[in-house]
């Protein structure tokens, strides 16, 4: 019981300890205002800080006479001060007696050093160190296609690139040396018949630049006699039209047109025997994927363009050393730019028609001139199937049209005819 009493004792003799400490602050009451409870807290250094500055903003407060001499503005003029561009440091005082004035300091801040940045500079510098300062102006030609899910426009650079790269691996050699019974001439005219049945046959310009690929591999891997060039002809338009066309002709069609040359047997058997000789190798950039897409960098849209530049391009197709010399690509572009040069285009050759075609105006001279040269004996010329087809109102009677001046060649290429 003893021990008991004495820890009661120290115990009280603590409480009043800790009550007699001094760092308890009795906060005053506010004048005018109902005595509150007298409410302790600590005098921590945050609650001292916070009691000075109540202290100095009592002192600061002005009497409630000077706050109703000033006028209040209005909404209006708060909208109206809120719309111009509030610059820093710029004090607006509104006084009935007094105009509107500014404070010295708005001014400072408001004008800002004129010059260039660091990071404008480097880029400048960047650019004209790469060449892009001075880069011409490229036309985006797919610009009207974007929606056209069938125009590729996502993947139509690649897909020309891949064409450009290609291209020579369906390209030919010199063959007539390897033709005893052959020439030329025999094959200028089966071309010129074969454009006839594909006019007659209403075929799409596809399958014929596709025949014209098929007839000349075949025949500069495989010798053929002189009385079965024409069934060589016929059955590479066969597969041609197979390949390209949704309604091709059938064997009878192709045995009717013919004549009756050849039987049924005989042309599925060379069909075979020319798709074994290319491995079945017929996905190949002919002259008219080129020709697609360089008519459209040149003239969009422009029907009589179009047709002139496939008139080029079929009489390049039947001259056997065009063939030969140039790749689908350049027979392509040549053919545009002796287009626009008979329908005095200007400029003859953009900058546009340089970055899709890859070829300079001089790299295509040369060979615009020969193709200018067939025109200019078209029309005298035995065969006649070219210039018949494009001198109806339907291909815009291209054929019709005074050859290019500025490219009458002096030592021109042999024609056809000679």
């Amino acid at each position: 019981m003893g021990g008991k009493q004495k820890i009661g004792q120290v115990a009280g003799k603590n409480r009043r300890v800790l009550g007699d400490i001094g760092n308890l602050v009795i906060v005053p009451a506010v004048e005018g205002k109902p005595k509150a409870a007298q409410i302790t807290r600590p005098a921590t250094r945050s609650f001292c800080a916070q009691l000075l500055a109540n202290a100095q903003a009592e002192k600061n407060k002005k009497p409630l006479a000077e706050v109703v001499n000033k006028v209040v503005p209005t909404k209006v003029q708060v909208k109206k001060a809120a719309s111009d561009n509030l610059a820093p440091e710029t004090v607006i005082v509104i006084s009935p007696d007094k105009e509107v004035k500014q404070s010295p300091l708005s001014g400072r801040r408001k004008t800002k050093k004129s010059g260039k940045t660091l990071t404008s500079t480097l880029t400048a510098r960047s650019k004209a160190a790469c060449g892009l300062a001075n880069r011409p102006k490229i036309d985006d030609i797919d610009a009207a296609d974007v929606d056209n899910h069938l125009a590729a426009v996502e993947y139509v650079e690649d897909i020309y690139n891949f064409y450009k790269l290609t291209e020579d691996e369906g390209r030919v050699s010199d063959y007539m040396d390897f033709q005893p019974e052959l020439n030329h001439k025999m094959r200028a005219i089966l071309v010129d018949w074969l454009i006839e049945v594909h006019r007659k046959f209403e075929l799409m310009p596809e399958s014929l630049y596709l025949t014209m690929n098929i007839l000349d591999r075949f025949l500069s891997v495989k010798t053929v006699p002189r009385r079965e060039l024409q069934l060589v002809g016929i059955s590479s338009m066969l597969i041609a039209c197979k390949y390209e066309e949704i309604w091709a002709p059938e064997v009878n069609d192709i045995i009717h047109i013919s004549d009756n040359a050849y039987a049924r047997d005989q042309i599925l058997q060379m069909e075979k025997a020319i798709l074994g000789k290319l491995e079945w190798y017929l996905t190949v950039p002919t002259p008219y994927v080129f020709l697609v897409r360089y008519i459209k960098a040149s003239t969009p849209n422009d029907q009589e363009m179009e047709n002139m530049a496939f008139f080029f391009a079929e009489l390049g197709l039947m001259n056997y050393k065009t063939t030969i010399t140039c790749c689908p690509s350049m027979l392509a572009a040549s053919s545009v730019y002796a287009a626009r040069c008979t329908l005095n285009k200007s400029p003859l050759w953009t900058q546009t028609l340089q970055h899709h075609t890859g070829y300079s105006e001089d790299q295509l001279m040369e060979s615009a001139k020969g193709l200018v040269s067939y025109h200019l004996g078209a029309a005298e010329n035995k065969l006649k199937a070219i210039y018949r087809k494009f001198s109806s109102p339907d291909r815009s009677a291209v054929a019709l049209f005074p050859p290019a001046r500025n490219l009458s060649p002096t030592n021109t290429y042999t024609t056809t005819s000679s």
